[in-house]
């Protein structure tokens, strides 16, 4: 369902019209600069109204590449503002990534945790991911119920849900127990629609051409891990 309002509708495609005009060749420089200032003023406008604080429900899914990497493109960001930050790993965890080499130099605000024991077809252990995908949501809603981490990264929980290592309405109801001002990250492709319902921001990666599907090139460093 969406929330937008009928002023943020209209602001929208007083934008888009006005996108549209100044890609016209046929506009003069005064023109065109008017039609900047009014885009100017609307954005501005926008961001007038706009709700100054509120923690978020993030969810990175669909079958490209770079789900996981744009949440620790936030991770990142958190950290640099002095934040504290929690990773929770539901799939990768046997990879052992670089990425938690390079942030051990945060020991002091990040917890991570990679439980996971690599991905379902290498485990072949139904039980055992069962076992292992609970143990992480455990895990998560330490962090996910305490005040003091301001962004959690539930790294690959979608793929549990997918798998039903866990149920979409147990993670529902542990997101609603988070403090106002703490944004949780799903990462993986599948995310159910439920939880796309109950999210604030939600991005598809769109596959569009993969290495190694279309080239046979195997993950590299650096790329993958």
């Amino acid at each position: 369902m969406k929330n937008d309002t009928p002023q943020q509708l209209d602001s929208d495609q007083e934008i888009a019209r006005v996108i549209d005009e100044v890609m016209s060749s046929s506009l003069s420089n005064e023109q065109y600069r008017q039609k900047m200032q009014r885009r100017k003023e609307v954005q501005e406008k926008r961001i007038a109204q706009a709700v100054p604080e509120k923690g978020l429900i993030i969810v990175n899914t669909g079958n490209g590449k770079g789900k996981t990497t744009a949440a620790l493109g936030m991770v990142m960001r958190s950290l640099g503002h002095g934040y504290k930050v929690a990773i929770v790993q539901f799939i990768k965890g046997a990879w052992e990534p670089s990425e938690k080499r390079v942030f051990s130099n945060w020991q002091d605000q990040l917890e991570f945790h990679a439980m996971g024991e690599g991905f379902t077809w290498e485990t072949q252990d139904r039980d055992r991911d069962l076992d292992k995908a609970q143990a992480a949501w455990d895990k998560s809603l330490e962090y996910i119920r305490n005040p003091e981490f301001r962004l959690v990264l539930l790294d690959e929980i979608n793929i549990a849900l997918k798998m039903a290592y866990l149920q979409v309405d147990q993670v529902l109801a542990g997101l609603a127990e988070k403090p106002a001002e703490t944004h949780v990250i799903l990462t993986g492709r599948g995310a159910p629609a439920a939880l796309i319902e109950r999210a604030d921001l939600v991005t598809e990666m769109t596959l569009v051409k993969h290495p190694f599907r279309d080239q046979g090139v195997k993950a590299q460093p650096g790329i993958e891990y």
